[in-house]
This record gives structure tokens, C-alpha cells and sequence, in this order.
């Protein structure tokens, strides 16, 4: 078993030096100018930079009013509330994730600090902390990447991408929770 650990480490560790160089061979098997063509993708990466600064700026600002607002709590507190209405008050314990549920569509680095948060109260082995880390695995940062991406092309109408993504976002906070209690509830 230590052998093949070692032999998993030491691919490991290669895997992006191999790609790397493979790229390299590609290109040159393919004539492609690379130092130029390196130069074209900074200059249009750091024109798209400027660009979304901007929605980077407003999504922050978002976030920063919503979690300052304590709207978290008062969440808590009625969903909570329901649950006990409907029979399901023995899952309290979960909605102590719903501050990385709802900070999660929103930008990845906020929902790692509430996963922190959570695995400085919880443990990170806990029920809480192992559902967390589904949770963050399982759900993607929708409107960060809608504003970010549509934003930068300037698209407004995104038609029916915001509803599709909150729904897959829904699905794997769900996913998530009931794979928690499944696995280490």
C-alpha cells in the first residue's frame, strides 16, 4: 500500500509539469508562435480584468450589505420554525449551514470563510463540517460567475441561466445535506 501511495504522490506532483510541457511540444509541433501567442492572452486577459472590475465591485458590496444586515439569523430563525411545523425538528442541526447555503451562490471566498467558520465551531470532522465541505463541493458561485462572465460581455438579457443554475445550486445543497446524514449523521 506505501508503494502505491508513493508512486500516486509522485504522479502527482509531475501531473501539471507534464501538461505543461506537453502543451509546449503541441505548440511547437504545431508551428504556433508561443511567446507571442502568450503576450496576445495577457494583454486580452488584462483588458477582460478591467472590464469586470466594475461587477466584481457591486457583487462584494452585495455580500458585504447582506451579511452585515444579520439577515442570516432571521433566516435561521424562521426556517427553523417551519421545520418544527412540518415535523422535521430533529435536523435543526443543519441549519447551522445555512450561512454557507445562501453565501455559496454568491462568491466562493466568502463561503470558505463561513466553511472556516464552521470548522472552527464544529470541527472539520464533525457531521457539520464533513456536510459543509459536500455542500462547498456540490454548489457553484452563480451569481459571482453570471455577473462576472455576462457582465464582461456586456450580455443583459441572460434568459433562463440564473433560474437553471439556482435550481442546480438548490439540488446540491440538498444533495449535500442528505449525504451528510446518509454518511455521517
Amino acid at each position: 500500500m506505501d508503494s502505491l501511495q508513493l508512486i500516486l504522490d509522485t504522479l502527482s506532483q509531475w501531473t501539471i509539469h507534464f501538461v505543461i510541457l506537453l502543451i509546449i511540444l503541441w505548440a511547437y509541433y504545431k508551428k504556433v508562435p508561443m511567446y507571442e501567442s502568450f503576450v496576445t492572452g495577457a494583454k486580452e486577459g488584462f483588458s477582460v480584468a478591467i472590464t469586470i472590475i466594475p461587477y466584481l465591485v457591486a457583487i462584494l458590496f452585495v455580500i458585504k450589505m447582506f451579511v452585515a444586515s444579520g439577515a442570516f439569523e432571521d433566516i435561521k430563525l424562521v426556517m427553523g420554525w417551519g421545520m418544527d411545523q412540518i415535523g422535521l425538528g430533529g435536523y435543526r442541526e443543519s441549519l447551522d449551514l445555512l450561512p454557507l447555503a445562501l453565501t455559496r451562490p454568491l462568491t466562493g471566498s466568502g463561503a470558505r470563510g463561513v466553511l472556516l467558520e464552521v470548522f472552527d465551531e464544529h470541527g472539520p470532522d464533525s457531521f457539520l463540517g464533513n456536510t459543509a465541505s459536500l455542500m462547498m463541493g456540490s454548489t457553484e458561485t452563480t451569481f459571482y460567475i453570471i455577473t462576472v462572465y455576462f457582465g464582461s460581455i456586456q450580455v443583459k438579457k441572460i434568459r433562463h441561466t440564473l433560474p437553471a443554475c439556482l435550481i442546480a445550486d438548490v439540488v446540491g445543497i440538498f444533495t449535500a445535506i442528505f449525504l451528510g446524514y446518509l454518511l455521517f449523521g
